[in-house]
């Protein structure tokens, strides 16, 4: 069986998936953004996610099975990355994984922004090689420059 994780663009097929994942009570305590979101405005943020050429949303799977979701938002100096992990895919070093690979196959300076109580977070984003930038207002901004 192979256990590799690849990562493929999202498109409208993933809307269920991906609102059940960012309503998931974890994943909201752990976003900038923690109320819920409904399904009216999650339809009309992935479609314009999808036809933005300033986002690129991924899905990463393993054996065909959605596990997480990659985010890059175009800045001026770099791309602000976000993720999350699929609720049932927790606790399996998903995480890790998702971002390790990413910055593998990235030849961009990242950034990511976590909030100081997700300690999770904070230890996958510097094993992948960000590091800490800038605390502010419960933020923690982190940066990996371009190899």
């Amino acid at each position: 069986m192979n256990t590799e994780l690849h990562f493929r663009p999202a498109n409208m097929n993933d809307a269920d998936c991906l609102l059940l994942w960012r309503n998931d009570r974890a994943t909201r305590e752990a976003s900038l953004y923690t109320g819920r979101v409904e399904v009216a405005d999650h339809l009309k943020w992935l479609r314009s996610a999808l036809n933005s050429d300033q986002k690129r949303l991924y899905i990463a799977e393993v054996n065909h099975r959605p596990v997480g979701t990659i985010r890059t938002d175009n800045e001026e100096d770099g791309l602000i990355l976000s993720w999350t992990v699929a609720p049932k895919s927790r606790g399996k070093g998903i995480a890790q994984k998702m971002l390790k690979r990413f910055v593998e196959e990235c030849d961009e300076t990242l950034f990511a922004q976590i909030k100081v109580a997700n300690i999770a977070s904070q230890k996958v984003a510097e094993r992948a090689g960000f590091t800490l930038q800038d605390v502010k207002e419960g933020v923690l901004f982190y940066q990996r420059s371009a190899d």
